[in-house]
């Protein structure tokens, strides 16, 4: 049986996409609303287009941030995606005074068009070098390119914790690595070829993927 990954609900992103990108990758993957019904589940996905404060807000309307910060603190597989890389930070300047996940330190920062971005949002392909002996890219080569939408990009304290950067004006974080938290500003399941290896690489990370199943 392919293993089970809980793809969080909570009214914001394109959930449906990234479902079918994860079972092509070998997943079960069900939408899941109620934080509480999370045991059973090998990986948690969290993804996300949209303002980080809306997001914020309303992952604890549907009483959801506690069960994120509970499962990262507990170790488990999770996947962030786009706004859901953002809202593991501390805090945005989409949202001033309004505090993020804080499960990683940092803030989320705006492109600025004097640093030499051409226009912003960054909408497109773009290059992406990755952090060698990164799971989530085992196997890719190290300047692939992915599909990015943001107008936003984190800015972790601890540069450790990056696994991927990509040029837009200024180089940054694309990619985060902690442990078995993982989290990317590109989309995987709009990025073709490349993308679908990212999530073949994360499910292969779970217990029944490791099995070979």
């Amino acid at each position: 049986m392919a293993p089970r990954v809980a793809l969080i609900d909570y009214g914001m992103g394109n959930l449906h996409s990234v479902a079918k990108a994860l079972e092509r990758a070998g997943a079960r993957a069900e939408l899941v609303a109620d934080g509480g019904a999370w045991n059973g589940f090998s990986g948690l996905v969290l993804p996300g287009v949209g303002h980080f404060g809306d997001g914020i807000r309303q992952l604890h309307a549907r009483g959801l941030a506690g069960p994120v910060r509970s499962w990262l603190g507990a170790g488990k597989l999770f996947l962030g995606i786009c706004l859901g890389m953002q809202m593991l930070l501390e805090r945005s300047e989409e949202a001033p005074g309004l505090d993020g996940l804080g499960v990683c330190a940092g803030s989320v920062r705006r492109f600025a068009l004097s640093a030499g971005a051409p226009k912003v949002p960054q909408m497109g392909w773009n290059d992406v070098e990755t952090k060698p002996g990164c799971p989530l890219f085992a196997g890719i080569p190290p300047h692939s390119r992915f599909y990015f939408v943001h107008s936003y990009y984190a800015a972790p304290d601890d540069g450790g914790v990056s696994a991927g950067t990509a040029e837009y004006g200024i180089r940054y974080c694309a990619a985060l690595w902690r442990g078995n938290m993982y989290a990317c500003q590109f989309h995987p399941e709009k990025s073709q070829a490349t993308g679908l290896a990212v999530l073949r690489n994360f499910v292969a990370l779970l217990p029944e993927g490791r099995q070979g199943v």
